[in-house]
């Protein structure tokens, strides 16, 4: 099934293509937080804190992939809305051979290099060699993680938002059956955690594929279709590695603030992991909008109806911060509530860190909401220098306020360094949207 964005009403549309998308986060969410829920509450404190420890090295593993993911789908989207099917079949099979041979190359370097990670980041030595030894069996299932995400991308870049939902709720709830079961059970302990992953995450992506290539041959085309192009992978790196660099070094910053939160003991450790879920599953969602625009955007540019995109930059905020909203309320006012699905009530320093942490953040979801729905638009649009900027400037002020406010503040000062790099970064969005959309009405998307 594939879905054509560039007809038909805009609000109706980006709703009926963003909710399976939505619905997506949440089970794609709810194993991620099922994965720290159960640690923390059958295998203890420390479990928590070890899954945590290593959560902002996995991320840039997940950086890598979420970037080619983003490459290939604005390659792929620009093709199918311009009606060009065997372009899009030669970025189609040009994306998943080099994601392939990138995810095997990434895998090796990984394990070679779990301890030197888990000690640069200045893991605590109480919870070192369960964070190495869920790293480790992590990177392990990198190639079905990788392969996975890209064929979302693909799926999503055809319109299609429905087929990955299938199997992220088969995957997420036998993600959940396995942790449950490995470490409630078995008590695997953090192995449990990781392996459950492994595995739901891998026949995820064993059928994915099957059913992608059953797809893409259904695409009608005349001729013969060319497996792989370097003129193609050239297109689509232009967009994926900005995107992976940008990724990255997010993830990079993560690691840094990590190592500071590090230093102040498991306790806080496990309570910033625990919140630090939380707000993934508010930054992912509001991302997943951001994705649906960059879509839409994308097939409408590929079809040249800018006033779509126009008209979709407005819907896309609207929805946006109607998603934020309930994370806010929730957040804010039930936080301790949230953060007893981790940790048990006799963990105090732990509730009472992430609770800290969810109510300096969760106010400024109406900023950050607004930022990644522009850089959607851009994103479509191939505007990846003015993309990359704002991302930027949300990193380094949040990683340099981190720094200087923790030497005043301690680990609140960490916390307080969100809000302002998130309302910078999307005052900068606002700006390079706006002037975007000038230029691709003069017919200049570059």
């Amino acid at each position: 099934m594939t879905k054509d964005l560039t007809n038909g009403n805009p609000r109706k549309l980006l709703w009926q293509f963003t909710l399976p998308m939505f619905i997506s986060v949440i089970f794609q969410q709810l194993y991620s937080i099922a994965d720290s829920a159960i640690a923390g509450r059958f295998a203890g404190e420390d479990a928590l804190a070890a899954v945590g420890a290593s959560y902002p090295i996995t991320m840039i593993f997940m950086a890598i992939a979420f970037g080619c993911n983003i490459g290939c789908s604005v390659v792929i989207s620009q093709s199918f809305g311009g009606k060009r099917y065997k372009e899009v079949k030669t970025a189609i099979f040009t994306t998943l051979i080099s994601a392939t041979i990138i995810s095997v190359a990434l895998t090796g370097i990984g394990l070679v290099a779990t301890q030197g990670l888990m000690r640069l980041i200045k893991t605590p030595e109480n919870i070192f060699a369960n964070g190495a030894l869920y790293l480790r069996i992590y990177i392990l299932g990198f190639l079905f993680l990788f392969l996975y995400n890209t064929a979302t991308g693909i799926f999503t870049s055809l319109g299609d938002s429905k087929t990955p939902l299938y199997f992220l709720i088969g995957s997420s709830l036998g993600n959940i059956a396995l942790d449950y079961w490995f470490v409630a059970k078995l008590h695997l302990g953090v192995a449990g955690v990781a392996w459950a992953t492994f595995l739901a995450q891998g026949i995820a992506c064993i059928l994915a594929l099957i059913t992608l290539v059953g797809r893409v041959k259904k695409i009608p085309t005349e001729g013969k279709i060319r497996i792989f192009s370097w003129k193609m992978l050239q297109r689509i790196g232009t967009i994926a590695i900005p995107s992976i660099l940008q990724q990255s070094f997010v993830s990079v910053g993560n690691i840094l603030v990590q190592s500071l939160i590090n230093s102040f003991g498991s306790s806080v450790i496990a309570g910033y992991s625990a919140a630090i879920k939380l707000n993934t599953f508010a930054i992912t969602s509001f991302a997943t909008l951001g994705n649906g625009i960059s879509n839409y955007s994308a097939q409408n540019i590929g079809a040249e109806k800018i006033d779509r995109v126009r008209e979709g930059r407005k819907i896309g905020i609207q929805m946006g911060l109607v998603l934020a909203l309930p994370f806010l309320f929730a957040y804010f006012g039930f936080g301790m509530t949230f953060l007893g699905l981790f940790m048990k009530a006799d963990s105090v320093l732990a509730m009472k860190t992430g609770q800290q942490f969810l109510r300096i953040v969760s106010p400024f979801y109406l900023a950050i909401v607004i930022k990644l729905v522009l850089d959607g638009m851009m994103r479509g649009a191939g505007a990846m220098k003015e993309f990359m900027i704002t991302t930027f400037a949300d990193l380094i002020l949040r990683v340099i306020l981190a720094f200087f406010l923790s030497g005043f503040f301690q680990e609140l000062g960490i916390w307080l360094s969100w809000p302002v790099g998130w309302v910078v970064a999307s005052g900068l969005s606002v700006y390079f949207g706006q002037r975007l959309l000038q230029r691709l009405g003069k017919g200049a998307p570059e």
